[in-house]
Formats: C-alpha cells, sequence, structure tokens
C-alpha cells in the first residue's frame, strides 16, 4: 500500500505529485525547491541560501515520517550551474552527514527559476 506524504511544514506541490510517497520501509521524496511552506515563494537569492531552504523542506517530510537525515539513502541534487557546486556541498555536507549515494547534475533551467533542487530515497525504521 501506498502511503502519501502532505505535511503543511513544507510546500505544497506546486503540480500534480505529491510531496512524498511510501512504499514499505522506502520513503521517495519528489524533489524540493527553495519555497517557503506558509507562502510558496523562492527563499534566498544564491545557492547557499536555497540550498538551505531546500534542506529544511526535505527535513520537514523526513519528520512526518518519524525518520531523519541519517535514513537517506540516495540523493539526486540539481543545480543550475556548475559554478555553484562547491558552495552546494557546502550546505548539503551539514545535513547529510552519512553520506549517502549521490548523483550532482547541471540542469539548464529548474521550476521558478531556482538554484538548486534536491529529491531523497530513505529507510522507515520498522
Amino acid at each position: 500500500m501506498l502511503e502519501v506524504t502532505n505535511t503543511k511544514k513544507a510546500p505544497a506541490a506546486i503540480g500534480p505529485y505529491s510531496q512524498a510517497i511510501g512504499f514499505g520501509n522506502i520513503l521517495f521524496t519528489s524533489g524540493q525547491i527553495p519555497l517557503d511552506p506558509s507562502t510558496g515563494e523562492v527563499v534566498g537569492s544564491n545557492i547557499k541560501e536555497q540550498a538551505t531552504q531546500v534542506m529544511k523542506n526535505i527535513s520537514a517530510i523526513l519528520e512526518a515520517n518519524d525518520i531523519n537525515f541519517e535514513n537517506v539513502i540516495k540523493t539526486t541534487c540539481f543545480i543550475a550551474n556548475m559554478s555553484d557546486f562547491a558552495n552546494f556541498n557546502e550546505v548539503y555536507a551539514k545535513y547529510f552527514i552519512s553520506n549517502p549515494a549521490r548523483s550532482c547534475v547541471a540542469v539548464k533551467e529548474l521550476p521558478k527559476g531556482v538554484l538548486c533542487e534536491v529529491e531523497v530515497i530513505a529507510f522507515k525504521n520498522v
């Protein structure tokens, strides 16, 4: 049975998707961009500010599923400019201290013109 995550502590989906889907003891999050959950507005003007908001949004989704960043086993990161890679990593490393598997790619464009987006796969403690 699929379990849909819907928390007000993370931004509502801006399209036909869920914040996250749980399947058994695995949680798949949708890509999180730096939106303020209460206003839906983009937070931050640089990669560090935006990446920090993305991590807050991911944290809210993980917490809604009674798990934390240490439960993350895979991340996929999208950045708008590879020149932001080092600054993005600086923020990323503060949250993903368990060093999950990761892919990170530069893309031409992200929703709402943001600088980064991150999705995760995590396991739920059973």
